[in-house]
């Protein structure tokens, strides 16, 4: 009977690189016992493959490993009928990643062995053992990485330096064995040379600009296997971490603790503090944001019928800048019909006018006294006139001030005053304004909702919608030039639009007379817009245009 032939790969592994150059190496070791016991299990059919799978200098931790991902090839290729390693941590230290594999040898139909290690993965019992050596082998790698962790930390302590690339200014120790690091003159004098920019313009922008005109470099280290890294411009991120390095103090840092270093230090202390104390001081700035009084002065004042706060916001068009307030959840959780976005500058405006209204009602209704008093200083009526025109003006920093908070409506805003800057204003205590002074409402009118709305305070008078005005004017040329016999492209060409443009706006020509003449007055319904009525084709009959546009 002729026994199966199970071709069979090798399996190594060495954590570190260290012995790797050597004539007979850990790697060899290991394939020469794995070999060995291929050949031992020739009457069970076992062959050899050509091919090494050696990963040195890898962490048994990940599967992210060249020969690992090779030997995985060819298993998915069913090339490898049993995969043998020396040891199962050779091939994995995790739990995890055991499993992961050995799903997936099941599912090409291999098996592995470990000659150290006897055990069958085709039994219940040879898997509970496995998984067994895995765990333990798991639990040495994570007692080992803590075991580092902590002499890390510990040698920091001790002002050491652990290794890893050398931050610009200094070099590793010429002894390997002395974990210290001494100063590259050169390199030195552009770590000092960037602290004397800070200092001098206090912004990083500015000193990378400077750095690069006089010609500053960031460290240029080469790895042993040849590779360069650096050397190049200086970016606004590695100088901020260059600023903020207190290696330059000569100190070590570990995570957020700071130890005293056996290194000398390149910057002086009063450069280190000054650079430190401007630093801390930019980061408290509002960066590219102007004050809430040239920007924003209802910023946090006021809120919509839903009781979702008004956001600034703000736009950009030919290079101009559209400030407005909208509803923060359009900015949090995108498109909402019933979200407010409304005109900045047109809403504090209103909101001035609402207030300066607000304060004539009172002065001619001699409302602004808690108990009015004919024998009092009228001053305080010359000071309500002029708070007034300052608010008409406008004023941001004033309604910035006098505003506390407010709702606003489809038909009505609700504000709320501040006592003591109110009382400032008029010349008076705060305990002697009428209480109903701090709180107005006024009747406001939606001009227009969705992508902008537009709300007209008190009585709302003819308005007539500019956009909607042009193209019905627009639509009876076209129609007139239509009926004397010119082609549509000609029309859509003088007009420098495509022939679709005029083709869908030209029909506004023929809606009811007395549409034309809402159009025309500006009393139509906010609601409707050049944008409803091109929604859908407009009727032939008047009557029902003008039930479906609601004139």
């Amino acid at each position: 009977m002729t026994v199966p032939r199970i071709r069979c790969a090798i399996y190594t592994r060495k954590s570190s690189e260290e012995g790797l150059d050597q004539s007979f190496n850990s790697l060899d070791a290991q394939h020469e016992a794995c070999a060995a016991f291929i050949a031992s299990q020739k009457h069970e059919g076992w062959i050899l493959a050509r091919d090494r799978f050696d990963d040195g200098g890898v962490s048994g931790g990940t599967l992210e490993r060249p020969a690992l991902a090779r030997l995985l090839a060819e298993i998915d290729a069913r090339r490898i009928g049993m995969v043998v390693v020396y040891k199962i941590d050779r091939l994995t230290r995790s739990l995890t990643d055991f499993a992961k594999l050995v799903e997936r040898f099941d599912a090409a139909g291999c098996s592995f062995v470990s000659v150290t290690q006897a055990f069958n993965t085709a039994t219940s019992m040879g898997r509970l053992t496995l998984n067994v050596l895995l765990s333990f082998a798991q639990f040495e790698r994570e007692v080992t990485a803590e075991r580092i962790r902590d002499k890390i930390a510990a040698s920091k302590k001790q002002g050491m330096w652990m290794g890893g690339v050398p931050p610009l200014g200094y070099d590793p120790h010429p002894d390997p064995m002395v974990r210290e690091l001494v100063v590259n003159a050169p390199e030195a004098d552009t770590v000092r040379a960037l602290f004397t920019l800070y200092d001098r313009h206090g912004k990083i922008t500015e000193v990378e600009h400077a750095a690069a005109e006089m010609g500053l470099r960031s460290k240029l280290h080469r790895f042993r296997s040849g590779r360069e890294q650096g050397g190049g411009h200086l970016s606004t991120g590695q100088i901020h971490k260059i600023l903020t390095n207190p290696v330059y103090r000569g100190q070590i840092r570990h995570r957020t603790l700071v130890w005293p270093g056996r290194h000398a230090a390149i910057v002086d202390q009063a450069l280190w503090d000054n650079v430190q104390e401007k630093l801390q001081a930019a980061a408290r700035r509002r960066r590219g944001r102007r004050s809430d009084t040239d920007t924003a002065p209802l910023t946090g004042k006021l809120r919509d019928e839903t009781g979702d706060r008004l956001t600034p916001t703000h736009s950009r068009k030919d290079g101009k800048r559209h400030p407005y307030y909208v509803s923060n959840r359009l900015i949090s959780g995108g498109p909402d019909p019933t979200g407010w976005r409304l005109p900045g500058r047109k809403l504090e405006v209103l909101v001035a006018n609402a207030i300066a209204d607000h304060i004539v009602q009172a002065t001619s209704g001699h409302r602004l006294l808690a108990k009015p008093d004919l024998r009092a200083d009228p001053g305080y009526l010359d000071a309500a006139r002029d708070l007034v025109q300052v608010l008409r003006a406008p004023n941001p920093d004033l309604l910035r001030r006098l505003l506390v908070g407010g709702t606003i409506g489809p038909q009505k805003i609700v504000l709320t005053l501040d006592p003591d800057t109110l009382s400032d204003a008029l010349h008076l205590r705060a305990e002697d304004l009428s209480p109903d002074l701090l709180d107005l409402s006024a009747p406001v009118h939606l001009r227009r909702r969705g992508v902008e709305a537009k709300l007209v305070a008190g009585k709302a008078e003819p308005d007539p919608d500019p956009v909607l005005l042009r193209t019905l004017a627009d639509a009876h040329c076209w129609i007139t030039a239509l009926r004397s016999g010119t082609p549509l492209a000609v029309i859509a060409r003088k007009a420098g639009h495509h022939d679709a443009f005029i083709r869908t706006r030209a029909p506004f020509a023929f809606l009811s007379p007395r549409i034309q003449l809402a159009i025309r007055d500006g009393t139509v319904p906010p609601e409707l817009t050049s944008h409803r009525i091109l929604q859908r084709p407009i009727p032939l009959d008047w009557q029902e245009q003008e039930r479906l546009y609601g004139v």
